[in-house]
């Protein structure tokens, strides 16, 4: 439309918000980022402000911007964003301020949608939109809607279109990977869809996020076994080590099946890694609940963790039931957990000293000057010595030493 990227806000006259709602923390950082341009707009009547995404979806939040924050022009829910363009040039053509928030979309996935992406290393590529699963403390079906798929052939040229672009990395999204395929007229299974990206020519990786545990079957695990340009690390979510946490989270899994797929994935894949994610203070955890989530970190031995306190989000489930756990028991025991986890994190690291790596260029590094960056396929950061041009290229590296989070090592 003309639009061209600028480095200032203060000289944009079009500002676009795109919003999360999964914490309570993303949501403030809008407000405050929204409400520090009011002067701004007093200032220049013709600066188009816009918010859209999982945010606007939400009518307390839309009607909170509605009423307290006049001088927003555009509000979008997740279901109108492909519509962007459209209302953009209504806004310009006939002023006045505009709220489009459809509960429901048109089952479109909008695959023609042209994507200027951020670098030329790793792309990050949709494969579902979505969720069905409804866990207790989730606002994500609520507004991202249910599942829906991109077909095989449609995932598969695009795939194609960036290897001969020159990335390095592809990472498949959606809210829950496994689930990919099942709305499909004609059924694929997201393991099936591995094997079709892994045939695709060229010198390349794949990863993907986010996997549910309750989806994550045999079948996959054997796949990413069989398919060598599938990393070997798998990001999936816990949430909890209790039984009775699991089950008012309605996770549809056990500590046990949990931990089974994990000693099975290791034993099909050697090398595997594995990440998760973690709530502390759930509504009613007492300190039996946060003690089986402490064992069960200590049997999975991840090689780190993405860890949250609590946060009720209105409309879930969970966000009427009774919030026993004081501040400061969540705080504690988010705390022992995090010095659990860089525990066995340091201890994953300090065994890869003297093994030799394959690791991604994908930028500079943080611990000196002439220092490199970049990723194994185990998703574990590593850093070296080697010229800016490395970037962007796969090299080969000896662990030499170790930090929290990440090695150190010399090119071979």
């Amino acid at each position: 439309m003309g639009y061209a990227i600028s480095q200032n806000s203060e000289e944009a006259e079009l500002i676009l918000f795109n919003t999360c709602a999964v914490r309570e923390n993303a949501e403030d950082r809008v407000f405050g980022n929204v409400g520090a341009l009011k002067a701004q707009k007093e200032n220049n009547r013709d600066m188009i402000i816009c918010l859209y995404g999982c945010m606007m979806q939400q009518p307390h939040i839309a009607d909170r911007i509605r009423t307290q924050y006049p001088y927003v022009d555009i509000v979008l829910g997740t279901h109108a964003i492909a519509r962007l363009p459209e209302i953009l040039y209504k806004k310009l053509s006939e002023g006045g301020r505009l709220i489009e928030i459809p509960q429901e979309d048109d089952g479109g996935l909008n695959d023609d949608l042209p994507a200027m992406r951020d670098g030329s290393v790793r792309a990050w590529v949709p494969v579902m939109y979505g969720c069905d699963n409804f866990c207790s403390y989730c606002v994500v079906p609520l507004v991202r809607g249910r599942e829906r798929s991109r077909e095989l052939s449609s995932i598969k040229d695009e795939v194609a279109g960036l290897v001969k672009g020159g990335f390095k990395e592809i990472g498949l999204l959606g809210q829950n990977v496994n689930s990919y395929g099942k709305t499909l007229k004609n059924p694929v299974s997201f393991a099936r869809l591995l094997r079709e990206l892994n045939d695709i020519p060229g010198d390349f990786r794949i990863r993907f996020m986010t996997s549910h545990p309750k989806d994550c079957t045999h079948e996959l695990i054997d796949t990413i076994a069989d398919c060598e340009k599938v990393c070997n690390h798998i990001h999936l979510p816990v949430q909890s080590g209790s039984d009775r946490i699991l089950k008012a989270m309605n996770r549809g899994y056990t500590a046990k099946s949990y931990l089974d797929l994990i000693r099975y994935a290791r034993k099909r894949i050697p090398e595997v890694s594995f990440t998760s994610d973690i709530i502390v203070g759930f509504p009613g955890e007492d300190e039996d609940d946060f003690a089986k989530t402490i064992e069960l970190i200590e049997t999975a031995r991840y090689h780190s963790l993405f860890t949250f306190l609590y946060s009720k989000r209105e409309g879930t489930k969970a966000a009427g039931m009774p919030d026993t756990v004081s501040k400061e028991d969540k705080a504690r025991r988010f705390d022992r957990m995090l010095s659990i986890q860089r525990e066995i994190g340091g201890s994953h690291h300090k065994s890869m000293v003297g093994s030799l790596c394959r690791v991604l260029v994908d930028g500079k590094g943080k611990t000196g000057e002439n220092r490199l960056a970049g990723k194994t396929p185990q998703n574990v950061i590593a850093e070296f010595d080697g010229d800016e041009s490395l970037i962007g290229s796969f090299v080969d590296i000896k662990v030499t030493g170790y930090m929290l989070w990440a090695v150190t090592g010399e090119i071979i």
